[in-house]
């Protein structure tokens, strides 16, 4: 077989194609364009592994196969380069987390570069540097200066709100607002100091100052969204998380719930993802109603999507979070629940909502009064109430609601009472005892006028009566709320905020970027507050402070997708007539673990910015796929510690270590022996127990983790087989969207394959042998079969089974000898998405001056895809028994007289005359004897 240097090769097209800046993507023209785009990745100091590469290896199949089907292609890479490791790398080093970030970034550039991704380079941003983060500050600013109208059912300027409330106050206004935003006239709000006008519109605005109860992390000093905290540890390092109340900027994204809802059936994503987002905004129509408390003049108002069951409500609760805890605890229940709240922080509002068995609480000592029945019932404080859903507050039905009637049985246990005493059946069906009883479709009964009544017809009446009374309400809940943008920390973008006598106020908009300062040390101050508060002068020229928190991880990530078409505009995030032509991404790739983060604020930031004319679309991802993972394949050795031996697979004992060992010493389950003992030292004079002269790992399949010693660097095996194999090989080893262990042993097939392709040019003297002869027929039609296949699978993105394609096709042309330039210079630029470093050298040596990414993708012709001839089988009685070739507009009657004078169709006929014959054209022929 012809040698193929790939090294040579490799490096040669990677600086062609950067030197002739190859995929520079220009705006206009006549081609229809294609936006394809990864997620955005954040530059660790590990650099890429094998799994990483997956999703780009995908979209830049994609970039290249629609460039060379004719469009306009953007795809261009960046860095997302805030975050919390380069941070803590600074604090432990003292090294200022730029410098390891660019440090990061050059890596994984060299990385990136070595696989030979279609990358418009130029086009690069990283939210990290002023230049870019002072759009993402500008965009903050037209928050601030923002709210919802729900009458427009957009976001609109601040101004004209205020313009509003100078004329007629706000009884007429329909905005998107806090709960406790007061009615007021337009005398009012003349007569309001400055401070006080500025607190209304702070309960307006989209992007707000406001005390919050939200995810603490001390160990982190910052912080944490609801998707950064897991089990109640931070998903970054693993650290405890409390819930506590700080003074945080947010997003009011909650006023976005029904668009978002909505754009969902607008747009082209996997439906498990708009599973997630509808779940995560969770819209329920209900009521909402007031409780008398007994002994306060305050009333607790709650939201149930079950008015009908109102007089099945037995006890209240609330979540350990609100403000009603501390305001109706009795001073003899103090104590413990004071307890209680403090045990209740270790667990955030997503591990309550996902922990559905585990209820716990303490008796508040107060009583409510329900409106419907006049009954007294006691309140309690239990986590399973979420703060952040409807009021904070719930009525609680336990026959008919499975978490109520868990927390009754429960707390009617902790009291010494009967275990059922807080059950009461409202629905007629089963007994509610052991297990309630929803009962969507039964009968209301116990339930005074209700009773008798179906649910719809119970609500409807329920919430009638309430309207009356004027206890009450018809409301529409959303389990979405509004997303907390502070972060006490130092490596983020700086809020372009300072406070003028307590009054948040922005800065000018010329004075952005508010760059980050100089500080001594990357921590918080030794009285709590924020790194930005260690800066010698973090204040404006006027001598107002600066805010000292910074923007989220997800700030710079809303947005990035539209710089990426304009990069270098000084004068706007992007510009009208850029945008205008790139839209939106056609083709998003990268991972489902985003569902609730990062998709779900750049859908929000998106439509925020086209409700304000400074874009042309209302979503910024078309279509989504989610990559699989690709796992690690983990490789033991088995030790006894009492002789530090080791013993081969076959060969260990019950007892034994199970041992993780660095996979790059194992192939084909084989260990390096002489490695191995020169891995750890405490290997070194380690004994081994062979099979057959050999020591056989154990294997298993993993997350591909570096404590497991499975990771498998991509730059090795580029190194030992090139990049084509590496892109290859990751698309063959399944469907793109599904995931799938890595097995390096697998990787010879596709070698081989990449060898067998050269091998068709050159002879084993690695001699040009490529003939300008006439193709065969037969030739053709593996051609263009396989451009017809290839198209189809890359269009819905079937890399894997194109990949089989390619290696049917070169094996069928290996059958047929063919060496021809008719074959081979179509199959060429058809390959050139998934292998294009062999592609270009090949498409070189046909003597083309341009690259092959500038070629068009053959057209397949029909004539040469459909079969001219069909083999039949012949079935005696409904056995196959011969098989038989036919033209296939051979007409029927030709076809059973040709059948019936075949001597193995005689055989079995056995000088019978058939009683009957059936020909299906193109698929069988039955003789029925």
């Amino acid at each position: 077989m012809a040698e193929y240097n790939f090294r040579e090769t490799e490096q040669k097209w990677q600086q062609y194609w950067e030197e002739n800046k190859s995929f520079r993507a220009d705006e206009g023209g006549e081609k229809e364009k294609f936006y394809v785009l990864d997620m955005f990745p954040y530059p660790s100091g590990a650099g890429l592994h094998v799994g990483h590469p997956l999703g780009y290896i995908g979209s830049d199949i994609m970039a290249r196969y629609k460039r060379i089907k004719g469009y306009n292609v953007l795809h261009p890479m960046g860095f997302d380069a805030f975050g919390l490791p380069a941070e803590q790398y600074a604090i432990q080093t003292g090294q200022h987390p730029a410098i390891t970030t660019e440090e990061n970034i050059t890596r994984y550039k060299e990385q990136l570069k070595n696989m030979g991704f279609a990358y418009d380079w130029d086009r690069e941003v990283r939210t990290c540097e002023p230049d870019y983060y002072r759009w993402t500050q500008w965009i903050f600013q037209q928050l601030f200066e923002s709210y919802y109208d729900k009458k427009a059912d957009k976001a609109m300027l601040i101004s004209e709100l205020v313009a509003a409330f100078e004329a007629d106050g706000n009884a007429k206004i329909d905005a998107a607002c806090d709960e406790d935003t007061p009615t007021f006239t337009a005398s009012d709000w003349a007569g309001f100091t400055e401070k006080e006008q500025s607190d209304i519109l702070l309960k307006y605005r989209l992007t707000f100052l406001n005390e919050a109860v939200v995810n603490w992390c001390p160990a982190l000093g910052t912080v944490l969204s609801n998707d950064e905290v897991k089990d109640g540890y931070s998903e970054r390092g693993g650290h405890p998380v409390e819930r506590k109340k700080m003074m945080q900027w947010s997003m009011r994204i909650t006023a976005y719930a029904e668009r978002m809802l909505n754009g969902l059936e607008n747009i082209d994503w996997p439906e498990p993802i708009k599973e997630i987002q509808r779940n995560w905004i969770g819209k329920s129509r209900g009521a909402e109603l007031d409780f008398d408390i007994v002994g306060h003049d305050a009333k607790m108002r709650v939201f149930t999507t079950r008015i009908d069951t109102i007089y099945g409500v037995t006890y209240m609760a609330v979540a350990p979070e609100s403000d009603w805890v501390d305001m109706i605890t009795t001073p003899d229940q103090k104590e413990v629940v004071s307890q209680y709240v403090e045990q209740s922080k270790a667990r955030s509002e997503r591990d309550r909502m996902a922990d559905v068995k585990t209820v716990s609480g303490e008796f508040t000592g107060a009583y409510a009064i329900n409106p419907f029945t006049e009954e007294q019932i006691p309140i309690f404080v239990a986590d399973y109430v979420l703060a952040g859903y409807g009021t904070g507050a719930v009525m609680a039905v336990p026959g008919h609601d499975d978490r109520d009637h868990r927390f009754a049985r429960y707390i009617a246990l902790k009291e010494g009472k009967d275990e059922f005493h807080y059950i009461k059946q409202v629905i007629e069906g089963p007994d509610v005892k052991e297990e309630s009883f929803p009962g969507r479709d039964g009968l209301i009964i116990n339930s005074g006028f209700l009773s008798g009544m179906k649910m719809q017809e119970a609500m409807d009446k329920a919430i009638a009566y309430m309207e009356e009374k004027g206890i009450g309400q018809a409301k529409i809940n959303y389990r979405l709320r509004d997303a907390i943008f502070s972060r006490q920390r130092y490596w983020g973008e700086p809020v372009p905020v300072f406070f003028k006598d307590g009054i948040p106020t922005l800065l000018p908009t010329q004075e952005l970027p508010l760059e980050l300062p100089e500080v001594d040390k990357y921590l918080p101050t030794e009285d709590g507050e924020p790194p930005l508060a260690r800066a010698s002068n973090w204040k404006t020229s006027e001598g107002y402070e600066l805010e000292k928190s910074t923007m989220p991880g997800w700030a710079g990530s809303s947005w990035y997708l539209f710089r990426y078409m304009d990069p270098k505009n000084e004068t706007a995030f992007v510009g009208t007539d850029k945008q205008a032509y790139w839209k939106n991404v056609d083709l998003y790739i990268g991972g489902s673990e985003h569902a609730t983060g990062h998709l779900l604020y750049s859908r929000f930031w998106t439509k925020f910015l086209f409700d304000r004319g400074f874009l042309k679309v209302d979503e910024p991802f078309q279509k989504l796929v989610n990559q699989g993972m690709i796992q690690g394949t983990s490789a033991f050795v088995y030790r006894d510690p009492k002789t530090n031996t080791f013993y081969s697979k076959g060969l260990k004992k019950a007892g034994m270590q199970q041992l993780h060992v660095d996979v790059s010493l194992v192939r084909n389950d084989v260990l390096d022996i002489e490695g191995f003992k020169n891995w750890r030292s405490e290997y070194k004079d380690a004994s081994f127990e062979l099979e057959n002269g050999q020591y056989i790992c154990g294997s298993e399949v993993e997350k591909m983790s570096k404590s497991k010693y499975n990771v498998v660097n991509p730059d090795d095996i580029i190194d030992q087989y090139g990049a084509d194999t590496l892109r290859l090989y990751e698309m063959f080893l399944g469907p793109l969207e599904q995931s799938k262990p890595w097995n390096t042993n697998g990787i010879d097939g596709v070698f081989k394959f990449i060898r067998k392709f050269w091998s068709i040019f050159h002879n084993d003297a690695n001699e040009w042998i490529l003939q300008e002869d006439q193709a065969s027929e037969a030739e053709l039609k593996v051609l263009h079969k396989t451009l017809k296949k290839i198209e189809e699978d890359t269009e819905r993105l079937s890399f894997n089974t194109a990949v089989s394609t390619f290696m049917i096709c070169v094996n069928d042309l290996g059958k047929l000898k063919s060496h021809k330039r008719a074959i081979m210079e179509p199959l060429i630029i058809a390959l050139s998405p998934y292998a294009p470093h062999l592609a270009e050298e090949l498409w070189r040596k046909l003597g083309h001056q341009a690259s092959v990414s500038q070629a068009i993708y053959p057209q397949w012709e029909e004539k040469y895809v459909v079969e001219a001839v069909h083999t039949y089988p012949i079935s005696i009685n409904g056995k196959m028994r011969h098989k038989m070739e036919f033209s296939l507009d051979m007409p029927k009657e030709e076809i059973e007289k040709q059948v019936l004078e075949a001597e193995q169709v005689q055989k079995w006929l056995d000088g019978k005359s058939p009683k009957k014959m059936i020909v299906v054209p193109g698929k069988i022929v039955n003789v029925v004897v």
